[in-house]
C-alpha cells in the first residue's frame, strides 16, 4: 500500500472514531421468519456479558454498524410472540436515509438469520430423541452470523490458546481503540474495527491490547487482505467449504479451527461444527454423555446424524452452556 493510500484510509478510520452526531433516528419493522426469539439469538451473537460491541439489556439488542462509511447505532427489539414475530429496528445517526434503512435491514436479516427457514431441522430434531429437548429449549434460536467475514476471523484470532472470556476482553480494548464510535446521550459505544481502523496500528501498540506479536503480525496481514478486497462475501459465497477452508489457511495465523469458525460465524456455514474449538467439543461430550474427551474425528462422526444441520446444533449447545453457568437466566427465557 503506498503512503498516501494509507494515510486516506487511516484518515477514514480516524473519521469513523471521531463522529459527534446530531442524532435523527429511523424506526420500522422487519419480520422474521417464525419462530424467532431475539434474546436466544443474541445471546448466540455474543457470548459473554462483558462483550462490549454486542449490548443486550433484556429487551433490546444494539451495536455500532457501519453503513457506507458512516457509523450509526442500530437498536433490535422483539414485538409479538415467537411464532408470530415482528422486530422494531431503530436506526440513530447523523444521515439516516431510506438507502440506509435497505444496507441495515439487509445487515440484520444477515445477522440474525431472519429469513432462515429451520423447518427442515425441527423436523430432524423431533425423530432425535438426544437433540429433540434441546432444540425445544431453545426453539426460535436462529443462526448468527458476524456482519463480515473478517470479522470472524478477527474474533477467531484473538481467541486462539485463549479462554473466550479472556478473548472478550481483547477484543473489547480492540474496538475502544481503533474502532467507529456513536456519541449519544454523553455515552460512547465502541464499534468492532473495521479494517482500515487496525491499519492505523503497529504491532506494538497490538500487544499492549493483549495480542502476541505473532497474532498482532497475522491481524495486520488479515487487515491488509480484507482491504485489498481478498475477502469479499460474493466470492466467497461461490465457493464450497473446503475451497474456502483452503483459502484461508494460506493467510499467516489462519489454521484449521479459525477458518471452519469464519465458514460458520462469518458466511453462514451452518453445516460446519469447528470441531477442534475445545469448548464447543468438551460441551458436546458432556450432552452426549460421553467418559472421555473428543478429537476432531470424534466430533466428526459425533455430528454427522445432523448434517447440515451440525453447526446450528453448536449454537445451541453454545446457549445451553451459557444456561449453565447463569449466563443466560430463567428470567430472559
Amino acid at each position: 500500500m503506498s503512503e498516501s493510500t494509507f494515510a486516506e484510509k487511516a484518515a477514514t478510520a480516524a473519521d469513523l472514531r471521531a463522529v459527534e452526531l446530531p442524532m435523527k433516528s429511523l424506526s420500522f419493522e422487519l419480520r422474521p421468519v417464525p419462530p424467532f426469539r431475539l434474546d436466544y439469538t443474541a445471546w448466540a451473537l455474543r457470548r459473554r456479558t462483558h462483550n462490549t460491541v454486542d449490548l443486550w439489556d433484556g429487551t433490546s439488542w444494539r451495536r455500532v454498524l457501519v453503513i457506507d462509511n458512516e457509523p450509526l447505532e442500530a437498536a433490535l427489539t422483539q414485538l409479538g410472540t415467537s411464532e408470530r414475530p415482528r422486530l422494531k429496528v431503530t436506526l440513530t445517526g447523523n444521515r439516516i436515509s431510506e438507502h440506509t434503512k435497505e444496507h441495515a435491514s439487509g445487515l440484520l436479516r444477515q445477522m440474525f438469520g431472519l429469513a432462515t427457514d429451520l423447518s427442515a431441522f425441527y423436523h430432524l430434531a423431533a425423530r432425535d430423541g438426544r437433540l429433540a429437548p434441546l432444540v425445544q429449549r431453545f426453539r426460535g434460536l436462529k443462526p448468527p452470523r458476524f456482519p463480515s467475514v473478517f470479522e470472524g476471523l478477527v474474533n477467531a484470532i484473538a481467541c486462539q490458546q485463549l479462554s473466550l472470556t479472556a478473548g472478550i476482553w481483547v477484543l473489547n480494548r480492540l474496538a475502544e481503540k481503533c474502532g467507529p464510535t456513536v456519541h449519544y446521550d454523553g455515552a460512547v459505544q465502541h464499534g468492532f474495527p473495521q479494517p482500515a481502523g487496525i491499519l492505523r496500528l503497529n504491532p506494538d501498540s497490538l500487544c499492549t491490547l493483549g495480542f502476541s506479536f505473532a497474532k498482532a503480525r497475522s491481524l495486520l496481514e488479515l487487515a491488509q487482505t480484507a482491504e485489498t478486497g481478498q475477502l469479499e462475501q460474493e466470492e466467497l459465497n461461490k465457493l464450497n467449504n473446503d475451497q474456502v477452508i483452503e483459502r484461508l489457511i494460506n493467510l499467516r495465523g489462519i489454521g484449521r479451527w479459525t477458518a471452519e469458525y469464519a465458514l460458520l460465524r462469518g458466511l453462514g456455514r451452518i453445516d460446519v461444527f469447528p470441531g477442534d474449538d475445545v469448548g464447543a467439543r468438551n460441551r458436546l461430550a458432556q450432552w452426549l454423555g460421553r467418559d472421555g474427551p473428543m478429537d476432531y474425528e470424534a466430533v466428526r462422526h459425533a455430528v454427522r446424524r445432523w448434517h447440515p444441520y451440525s453447526g446450528f446444533v453448536y449454537f445451541h449447545l453454545l446457549l445451553e452452556g451459557l444456561t449453565q453457568s447463569k449466563v443466560l437466566l430463567e428470567s430472559a427465557r
